[in-house]
């Protein structure tokens, strides 16, 4: 089992931050270097609660499928998906969002467990967290860019 947690702050307001962090649109924008997809559920807009999307994605020499569900929300403080169907044993991510006063604290909590027993653990720990890791960093990197650019508004037309 791996946890990864990774503080973000974006100056700018937090309901943008939010939005942007469930937004299909951005997270594809974020995940162009593995020809992500979203290929079922919901595939464009702000993923809202009780709602799952489904990723087709290059990951580790391969095409995988990957179905999250958003499980818990409270606007625009927090929300957290949890893997519904994938390649992992276990899989959540929750979503942090706190109000400064020059700008959101966003923080990340993850955690996965590959199946597998042993080997899943010792991939767990050599390799999956620094990749998810960098993958996660990544997005973060572009959310930041959206948000602070003011470029946020081509991706929430309704703000």
């Amino acid at each position: 089992m791996a946890r990864i947690n990774i503080s973000t702050f974006i100056e700018c307001p937090i309901e943008i931050v939010f939005d942007l962090s469930r937004s299909i649109d951005l997270h594809l924008i974020s995940t162009g270097k593995t020809n992500e997809q979203a290929v079922g559920g919901v595939t464009t807009g702000i993923i809202q609660l009780h709602e799952q999307v489904t990723w087709k994605a290059n990951h580790l020499f391969r095409t995988r499928l990957f179905t999250s569900r958003i499980t818990a929300m409270s606007p625009p403080f927090y929300f957290r998906d949890d893997m519904v169907k994938g390649d992992f044993k276990r899989f959540f991510h929750e979503h942090f969002f706190e109000v400064f006063e020059s700008g959101t604290l966003m923080e990340d909590h993850i955690l996965l467990e590959s199946p597998y027993g042993i080997i899943g653990k010792l991939a767990d720990a050599v390799y999956l967290k620094k990749y998810m890791t960098g993958f996660l960093l990544e997005r973060n990197k572009v959310i930041k860019g959206f948000a602070e650019s003011g470029n946020w508004k081509k991706i929430l037309h309704n703000k």
